[in-house]
């Protein structure tokens, strides 16, 4: 029997289904991210957009299509998050604004409804770019509207078939629209998870049995108690950090060593070997330490060795910080109500990561910070809820990462009774320099424009690790490098954090540079900072060398170049 049309009850259980269907699948889309960095973030920023979404449609006592389009829409767009999070709930607001007057949709709202998605996404991007979750969307609407033009009969199973056909039509497709993703070997991301949206909406069209449950979270519980329950053990894959050194009393060739790192792959991941001189240094993260050494001990005798329980540490780790940042949260909240503040002219709103940063922040007057950036991208509504509290007429808000501009852009077009200007810095680095160069007697328009020009002359490379095997900008890299960022592309790659960092300031510097910039992340002792300090300063003696604490976690550097 075909189905001719979809009423509230069943769209709101296909957006659910959808939902669920991405989350199920947003580690494996998180793994499809280009850079191999150890926060990328698609699937959790995709997930994290429609289940706010869905928590509103879930919560819903009567289903309307109207209702259910409201709830699709504020809830995604509130919750948006990262630039995927945000080009997914623009497609979704788009949608919503042609089914929330219908009673039921057919082919002809469908079809209808996924052309205004599209028209409504491009529109929020300032430089669509093609071969992303927006193309994907496109190829999709375009073949609903020219099977109905050649069908106007057409069933809404045979539409939807359809859809999701050419979408993972121009899904496969997109590694020969950018070139970054034909030599990373992945399609795009975002399309990705487009796709499975559709999938699962689809399954549950067809009458598929889905669990439709979405998990709101148990109030009894406090935030760093549920933190502790929920991330740690799901985030680690393998659970023990195994390192040690083998004193190599067998002969060791260059076909041993790649036979050991294939076993060593099958049982775990984050592999570093290297050998020098009858020696053989050895790093992984497997479930099994055991067999490691039991491998390691047939070519030689063991030294140096450590084992880490990596999910108890993070586990720990998460619940001190979630127990620290709900403490310091309540402290502000009551600060807050204690202080009644007069409006005043300008304000500022910071993203930031890192006691380090957050404090040069707040020194150069930041009125509030936002705890984010790489590795949790803030959603449109944390931005909602600072602009909230900065009582000023004009803020300028700084979310000092790429993936984080759009979200500040969607809360800046939702706020009617502040003036928002949204400065795009990329880096933080970039967001230190506009609020350096505010000047209160400039309008600020004047003051806007002067910050977009004076962050374009600041360059930004920061050292992280690789998390996978991957081939990127003309470099092979292997799980457990260190990497060299830049603001386009990776400078550097190698198997120590000093020499990478001094031949990524290289490929910043040029004629003009003036000043070079280190912030020092969590996991880096402060004489080791120091110690490539004086080396920067001593090879670029014509420049000014800073460094500061970052305190920023995963990125061992932060390091600036203008």
């Amino acid at each position: 029997m075909k189905i001719n049309t979809i009423d509230a009850s069943l769209c709101a259980r296909m957006f659910l289904a959808g939902a669920k269907n991405l989350e199920a699948k947003k580690e494996w889309i998180n793994e499809l991210n280009v850079f191999p960095v150890p926060d990328g973030d698609t699937g959790t920023n995709m997930t994290l957009t429609i289940m706010s979404a869905a928590k509103e449609v879930a919560g819903l006592e009567t289903v309307t299509m109207e209702t259910f389009a409201k709830a699709v829409s504020s809830g995604s767009l509130r919750g948006a998050r990262g630039n995927s999070g945000v080009i997914l709930s623009q497609l979704l607001r788009g949608f919503t604004k042609v089914i929330r007057s219908e009673k039921e949709i057919d082919t002809v709202v469908l079809a209808s409804a996924f052309q205004k998605a599209v028209e409504t996404a491009y529109k929020a991007v300032m430089k669509p770019k093609e071969g992303t979750i927006l193309t994907v969307a496109r190829g999709g609407a375009d073949r609903a509207v020219a099977l109905l033009e050649e069908n106007p009969d057409l069933d809404l199973d045979t539409m939807l078939k359809a859809v999701i056909r050419r979408s993972e039509e121009v899904l496969n497709q997109t590694p020969e629209m950018l070139p970054v993703l034909k030599e990373a070997g992945v399609v795009d991301s975002g399309g990705q998870g487009l796709l499975q949206v559709l999938k699962g909406a689809y399954d549950a069209f067809c009458g598929k049995e889905v669990d439709y449950t979405i998990e709101a979270g148990s109030g009894a519980k406090t935030g760093a108690a549920k933190a502790a329950e929920t991330e740690a053990p799901a985030e680690i894959r393998y659970g023990y950090c195994t390192e040690f050194i083998i004193l190599l009393e067998k002969e060791y060739t260059h076909e041993t060593e790649l036979s050991f790192k294939a076993y060593l792959e099958s049982i775990g991941d984050s592999i570093v070997v290297v050998s020098d001189d009858g020696i053989v240094k050895v790093h992984v993260h497997t479930n099994d330490p055991g067999l490691a050494i039991q491998k390691a001990l047939t070519y030689g005798s063991l030294t140096s060795m450590k084992i880490d329980n990596m999910r108890e540490e993070h586990k720990e780790k998460l619940f001190k910080e979630s127990e620290k940042k709900e403490a310091e949260k309540k402290a502000a909240e009551e600060k807050a109500l204690q202080e009644v503040k007069e409006r005043k002219p300008v304000g500022f709103i910071s993203v930031s990561i890192g006691e380090g940063i957050a404090e040069i922040f707040r020194d150069l007057g930041v009125d509030y910070l936002i705890e984010g950036g790489q590795t949790m991208n803030p959603s449109t509504e944390d931005m909602l809820n600072a602009i909230e509290k900065v009582n000023a007429d004009t803020i300028f808000i700084f979310p000092n990462n790429k993936n984080i501009i759009l979200a500040a852009n969607q809360a800046r077009d939702l706020t009617e009774d502040k003036k928002i200007i949204v400065v795009p810095t990329k880096t933080v680095p970039q967001g230190i320099t506009a609020i350096i160069n505010y000047v209160p007697e400039k309008t600020p328009e004047e003051n806007a424009q002067t910050m977009e020009e004076e962050i374009s002359h600041v360059k930004t490379g920061q050292l992280t690790y690789a998390v996978r095997d991957t081939h990127i900008d003309e470099k092979v890299i292997h799980a457990g490098d260190i990497m060299g960022v830049g603001d386009h592309a990776i400078l550097a790659v190698g198997r120590e954090i000093d020499p990478v960092a001094e031949e990524t300031v290289a490929l910043m510097m040029d004629d003009e540079s003036e000043l070079i910039s280190i912030y020092y992340g969590e996991d880096m002792k402060e004489e080791e900072a120091e110690a490539l300090h004086e080396r920067i300063a001593k090879a670029y003696p014509d420049c000014d060398v800073e460094l500061n604490y970052g305190g920023q976690p995963i990125y061992y550097y932060i390091i600036s170049v203008e």
